[in-house]
This record gives structure tokens, C-alpha cells and sequence, in this order.
């Protein structure tokens, strides 16, 4: 055979229904080029681009001071020398558990807490009820249940302190238009704190309305149609229908105003004027933010305000666990 037909031997077709000889290595993928890298590294690294941000203004101002004040707490830190500290431990705690001061800011906080949380959730849920049903003006109604909200914290003060001055205040006239004796509102434990817990029903009622005014709105129709045909009342409906629908979102909004009472601050602070951080002359509506501001800003005792601060926070943490109890025992129920 010559050497030409050898060649062609070689380099011929496969013989049909034979299989093809399969290729060295495997398929060969296209070489990576600087744009298919890029593509690739792009996918990867966007996601952690995009919540970078968050991350970074919470650690600085979130997570940093948090640690900072927890390790300020443990020493002697005074305003006028932040550079001296002196190692102390656990004795800023030992000392806030000792003080009559602390406890007293402890229950004034849980008092107006209660005052206040509770008429105002109430208050909204009733004006929620009542705006779910179809008003004249409904948008004008909901717009003027947050109007207090977006009104500053330094401007309702004012005006509930001149309603409750003890010479020339409505609130007094009107006692003693009825017959009743006016009310030292700014010097008597009960009274000072009423007017404060006022001040949080005042602003925060139409905030709660709105948000259980959304709730109820997603409540599906056939459930009230369903008790309306077993002939149960308007209020019957409320109770047996709406209330058990809300429950989440009614433990929500008791765990936010919680919260909120304990980390109260500005109202008490405005109302008390020239003796508003310690809370009145006897402190007798001093809460826990008070106290704090008062000890680190007023005294100077840094090391003693930051643990007030984390014992506020274990507060807020204890409540957080309690939440998460209660919603995960309402889930089991439901």
C-alpha cells in the first residue's frame, strides 16, 4: 500500500455506527477572560457591597458605643477628666443596687409606664375600631390621628405645661370649675406623673390607632359576615373576632410602648423646667433616663451613668425575652 493511501487511511471518517473516539481531558471550557472574572466576582461580592453600609454605621454608632459604655462601667470615669480611669469592677452595679435613687427612678419608670401604656393602647384600639368602619373624611381623620406624632416633643411639653400650671392652667380651672381643689401638678408623685403620662398618651395614641387601623383592614371580611348570620352584635364581633385576629399585633405595639416608658426621657426632662433632670424637687417623676442624664451629665459620674445605661439595656432585653414567650405560646395556641 503506498504511502498516500496509508495517509487517507489515517485520516478518515469513523466508520458509521462506530463510536467516535472520545477527545483527551474532556471538553475544553473557553479561556477566562478578565470580564467573565469580573461577571463572577461581581455576583459574589454585590450582595455584601449593598449591606455593607448598614453594617458600618451600626458598628460605629451602634455597636461601638454599646461596648464603649459597658467598659466604661466598670471603671471610675468623671466628665471633667475622661483620660484618668480607675478600675472598679462590678461596684457602679453594687452601688445602683444600694441606691434608694435608682430604685426610686426604677418605679417611677414602671408607674408612668403603666399610666400611660395602658389608656393609650386601649384609646386606640377603640378609635381603630371606629375608623375600620366606613367615615366621611376617613383620610382627613387618619392624617389628624398621626398629626401629634410628627409633632415635636419640645412643643407638646410646653403646651401640657402650661395645661397643667398650678396658677392659670385649664386643666386646674376646670377642677375648680366642677368644685374640686387644684392639683400641684409639677410637685405631687401622682399628679407629676399623670401629666407626663399624658404627654405619651397624647403623642403616641394616634401612632398605636394607625397601626392597629392596619391590622384590622387585613382582617378577612367572611369572618364578620360569618358572626353577622349567628346574629352577633357589633360588639360582639369586636371582642370575638377582632381582638383574637390582633393579638400579635396588640402584643407588638405593648412591647414597643414597654420600651418606649422605659427609655422615657424628653417628656420629663421639659415638664420638670429648672429641676427637670433630677426629676422635681423630690424626685418624684425621675425615671431611669433621668437619672442617667443626671448622673453623667449633671454630676459628672460617667462610670456610674454607663451602668445605668446597661441596666436599662438588660431591662430592654428581659422584655424582648418575654415577648418571644408569649408570641411563640400564642402560636402554639393559634
Amino acid at each position: 500500500m503506498s504511502d498516500t493511501s496509508t495517509e487517507n487511511a489515517e485520516t478518515a471518517s469513523p466508520v458509521k455506527g462506530g463510536a467516535a473516539p472520545a477527545a483527551s481531558g474532556g471538553p475544553r471550557r473557553p479561556p477566562s477572560t478578565w470580564r467573565s472574572r469580573l461577571y463572577r466576582w461581581d455576583l459574589k461580592a454585590s450582595p455584601y457591597a449593598y449591606i455593607a453600609p448598614f453594617f458600618l454605621f451600626f458598628g460605629a454608632f451602634g455597636l461601638f458605643p454599646l461596648l464603649y459604655t459597658g467598659w466604661s462601667s466598670l471603671h471610675k470615669v468623671q466628665l471633667a477628666d475622661l483620660n484618668s480611669r480607675t478600675w472598679v469592677g462590678l461596684d457602679n452595679y453594687t452601688n445602683l443596687l444600694q441606691s434608694d435613687f435608682f430604685w426610686n427612678a426604677l418605679k417611677n419608670t414602671f408607674t408612668i409606664g403603666v399610666i400611660s401604656t395602658v389608656p393609650q393602647l386601649l384609646m386606640a384600639l377603640g378609635l381603630a375600631h371606629l375608623l375600620n368602619y366606613k367615615l366621611r373624611g376617613s383620610t382627613f381623620w387618619r392624617v389628624a390621628m398621626l398629626a401629634p406624632y410628627a409633632t415635636s416633643v419640645a412643643a407638646a411639653t410646653l403646651v401640657f405645661t402650661l395645661l397643667f400650671a398650678w396658677d392659670g392652667g385649664m386643666i386646674n380651672w376646670l377642677l375648680d370649675f366642677v368644685g374640686i381643689d387644684p392639683v400641684n401638678w409639677r410637685e405631687s408623685q401622682w399628679g407629676s406623673q399623670f401629666a407626663v403620662s399624658s404627654i405619651v398618651i397624647w403623642r403616641w395614641t394616634g401612632y398605636n390607632t394607625l397601626i392597629y387601623l392596619a391590622a384590622m383592614q387585613a382582617v378577612p371580611h367572611d369572618l364578620y359576615e360569618s358572626a353577622a348570620l349567628d346574629g352577633a352584635s357589633r360588639w360582639q364581633q369586636f371582642r370575638h373576632v377582632t381582638v383574637p385576629m390582633l393579638r400579635p399585633t396588640i402584643l407588638f405595639t405593648v412591647v414597643v410602648s414597654t420600651i418606649g416608658a422605659t427609655q422615657l426621657f424628653g417628656e420629663p426632662l421639659l415638664f420638670g423646667g429648672a429641676s427637670g433632670s433630677k426629676g422635681g424637687a423630690d424626685h418624684q417623676f425621675q425615671t431611669l433616663g433621668l437619672y442617667m442624664y443626671d448622673q453623667g451629665w449633671m454630676i459628672g459620674n460617667l462610670g456610674k451613668a454607663s451602668a445605668i445605661a446597661w441596666s436599662m439595656f438588660v431591662i430592654l432585653l428581659l422584655i424582648a425575652a418575654v415577648n418571644m414567650l408569649i408570641a411563640r405560646r400564642l402560636r402554639k395556641n393559634g
